[in-house]
């Protein structure tokens, strides 16, 4: 029998900042209680496709993405109530900060768990202090009341002496926090990244092995039975939605959507895609990389966000995926492409290297990333023409992050975009005749 929206068994792992340890100990947690037969479900506060590709492997089953800025109350209920299903426990990790959000403060890890009154577990990175990080675990804790620091994890830690200094200030000041974990520092606990995080889960050969040895540390180190123990008999906040929204307002494409997937198509959301799914469509699936057209039957095609930057020559020789998007596209079958999709939708692809690489040709554009500038942040995006995602003037609420440079674009704007506090940056994509897209990536209508 599926959980009530009053039922969720929710907790949310935070930190005072990004660079914590976070995700890594999210991990570790994950695969440690999977490990332990935990039912165990998993999601991820805000706008990111890399760390839920590993939160998946982790636990064994898909990661959402849960949005406090993008998403109403009743969208977040609605898909964590799908996600939890009959499990035990729905991890969520948080997002930058505890308190950070978008420009105008909104969409933070506090307003979800405030929204959802879920108790946060504070990841303290307390490298370099000792009784010092009671103060900032003090501070944490009652700068919101809504928002309820339930426990502890300290995270690289030097020693046992480290760990006792830290617990005997946080038992003297905070006596109704516990410390229910003090991770070592281990050079075991570390992944690579590269210029959007994380080098993605699907590059390791070798992800088992690490997320087996994070779980045995993270097991030793903290306490898991305290950590379940924090979410029993907890009730939704008032006024926070009751999971009716069926869906998160996207329409389908077409009947037949084939979505590229592979390591330069790989930034799609799993709720997104269910949506869809939801709303009747027939999902397929299709690798440019391998030089694969899309499914015969489709009449719709979606090339989600990724790394092509890093694929150019295979993507500039990939024949048959090009040849069939073409004629896909003089027979009017709509092509959507975000960010990474919309840059191959475009004439070349120019890598950091300074090397052209001829794209599909479908809309005119040239994007580079020889001179890289960080673009970031959520955004609106008022569509300016009908499209397959709706009409003239639809309201789409997504975000962008990326560091490619625009260097030709001509043609009609796909429509005109805005920051979270309302300024405008003009108009964005393009579109020609049945294809469109832009760098803003779609999260809900």
């Amino acid at each position: 029998m599926e959980l009530s929206a009053m039922q969720l068994p929710g907790l949310i792992i935070a930190a005072p900042s990004s660079n914590s340890g976070k995700t890594v100990l999210t991990l570790g947690l994950l695969r440690a209680l999977a490990n332990r037969g935990v039912r165990v479900a998993a999601a991820k506060t805000g706008p990111d496709y890399i760390d839920p590709a590993f939160q998946a492997a982790a636990c064994r089953e898909k990661c959402i993405n849960l949005d406090p800025w993008a998403m109403s109350g009743n969208q977040i209920v609605t898909l964590a109530q799908r996600q939890a299903g009959e499990k035990s426990l729905l991890l969520c990790e948080g997002v930058m900060g505890l308190f950070d959000g978008a420009a105008d403060g909104s969409g933070s890890t506090a307003d979800l768990a405030a929204m959802m009154n879920w108790p946060v577990v504070l990841v303290i990175d307390v490298k370099g202090q000792s009784a010092s990080a009671a103060a900032v675990i003090a501070g944490f804790a009652g700068f919101r009341k809504d928002v309820k620091i339930a426990a502890v994890i300290l995270n690289r830690v030097g020693s046992d002496r480290h760990r006792m200094m830290i617990e005997t200030a946080c038992r003297e000041h905070l006596p109704e926090i516990p410390v229910i974990g003090a991770v070592r520092r281990s050079d075991a606990l570390s992944l690579p990244e590269r210029h959007l995080g994380l080098v993605q889960a699907g590059e390791h050969d070798a992800l088992d092995v690490f997320l087996d040895q994070a779980a045995g540390i993270i097991a030793e180190d903290v306490n898991l039975d305290q950590l379940i123990g924090l979410v029993r008999g907890r009730k939704l906040a008032v006024g926070a939605g009751d999971g009716s929204d069926a869906v998160i307002g996207i329409p389908p494409l077409g009947q037949h959507i084939a979505i590229a997937r592979d390591m330069a198509f790989a930034f799609a959301y799993p709720h997104l895609l269910e949506d869809w799914r939801r709303q009747g469509a027939e999902l397929s699936f299709f690798s440019p990389l391998a030089d694969e057209p899309p499914s015969k039957g489709a009449n719709a095609v979606y090339l989600p966000g990724g790394y092509p930057e890093l694929h150019g020559e295979l993507l500039a020789n990939a024949g048959n995926f090009k040849a069939a998007l073409a004629a896909m596209a003089a027979r009017n079958i709509p092509i959507y492409g975000e960010c990474g999709g919309y840059m191959v939708l475009g004439e070349a692809l120019i890598d950091a290297t300074g090397q052209h690489h001829q794209m599909l040709g479908l809309l005119p554009h040239v994007t580079s990333f020889a001179d890289r500038k960080l673009h970031l942040g959520y955004r609106t995006l008022v569509l300016s023409g009908a499209t397959a995602l709706g009409p003239v003037g639809t309201v789409l609420r997504g975000h962008e992050f990326h560091y490619a440079s625009t260097i030709k674009a001509d043609g009609t704007p796909l429509g005109n975009m805005a920051t979270a506090i309302g300024d405008d940056l003009g108009s964005a994509g393009l579109m020609k005749g049945s294809v469109f897209g832009s760098f803003f990536h779609l999260i809900c209508q």
